[in-house]
């Protein structure tokens, strides 16, 4: 591997650890994505020094975030895996992944509570405005992400690209 894949795969490892992902796991990506080739898990397993029970079920995680596909090779047995391409994708996958797994399990928590607190009498009213306030919020990013993600992706680059002249504009 070349010296500069390498310290970006090592790059990502450390990124994903902090994000909450498999180390292992975000090195694989990083190997696909910046190589831009498929490669089969056993090279995986040799590039990498990882044994292949990790790049196993690493690779089945990325499968199912759908930011690493299979791919079969005419004339080769073996099974390659390559990462999608598209980094606008790829950046979408990754935060509705990060949604599904932190953001709509903590609304479930806020609706519950707010649930709960409809029947009990002595509710501190500190929690009780803190729960109200951080469920308002949380509704209304998530309603504000889904209308975001529901524009075409050309839309999206265009929102992002547009967003420094519109925070000069609010000032």
């Amino acid at each position: 591997m070349d010296a500069l894949v390498t310290k970006m795969v090592l790059h990502w490892g450390e990124m994903g650890a902090r994000w909450g992902i498999n180390r292992t796991a975000a090195q694989i990506h990083a190997l696909l994505h910046f190589t831009g080739r498929a490669w089969p898990a056993d090279e995986i397993c040799t590039e990498l020094g990882v044994a292949r029970s990790h790049v196993s079920n690493s690779l089945k995680e990325l499968q199912s975030w759908g930011v690493v596909h299979p791919l079969h090779i005419m004339g080769e047995r073996r099974e390659h895996f390559q990462s999608i391409k598209g980094i606008w994708e790829l950046f979408e996958l990754l935060l509705d992944e990060r949604k599904r797994r932190e953001v709509d399990p903590t609304l479930k928590a806020l609706r519950e509570a707010t649930a709960a607190m409809g029947g009990e009498q002595e509710v501190d009213p500190q929690f009780k405005t803190a729960v109200a306030e951080m469920l308002s919020f949380f509704e209304m990013m998530d309603a504000w992400y889904g209308d975001i993600r529901r524009m075409p992706l050309e839309t999206r680059v265009k929102l992002v690209k547009s967003g420094a002249k519109l925070a000069r504009w609010l000032r």
